[in-house]
């Protein structure tokens, strides 16, 4: 079940004419029930696992996947994850990144720090609109 904010937040990113998408180190069968169970499927452009690739993020070719589907530059990419090391490794890897730091977590000691730190996602469409 997704939090209450994600549809009206997917939604709006819709509105806007971005795109969204899943890129997760789950299996297409697993984020592919996840999503039906969720009911956001019609607002995700597409669902992309590791899987396609072999390697777990933060391998940068997994991120490269973001680039290779939707023809756009590391910059053009807004990554929002839940899990800290995972917003920081995109961050490294040359993505915008938001972390949805929910329970307030002390940040990862990592090469590189998310961007943004959030404690739900209200403020997404916002910010992938800078």
């Amino acid at each position: 079940e997704a939090y209450p904010e994600v549809p009206a937040m997917l939604a709006a990113l819709k509105e806007a004419g971005l795109n969204t998408a899943i890129l997760s180190n789950g299996s297409p069968d697993m984020l592919n029930g996840a999503v039906k169970s969720a009911g956001i499927g019609d607002l995700l452009d597409d669902v992309l696992s590791v899987e396609s690739v072999g390697i777990f993020k933060p391998a940068h070719v997994v991120y490269d996947l973001v680039g290779q589907r939707f023809d756009c530059a590391d910059d053009e990419v807004l990554f929002v994850s839940s899990n800290g090391w995972d917003a920081g490794s995109a961050a490294g890897y040359g993505f915008t990144t938001v972390w949805v730091n929910r329970a307030a977590e002390p940040v990862d000691r990592l090469p590189a720090r998310p961007g943004t730190i959030l404690s739900d996602l209200t403020r997404i469409p916002e910010l992938a609109a800078r």
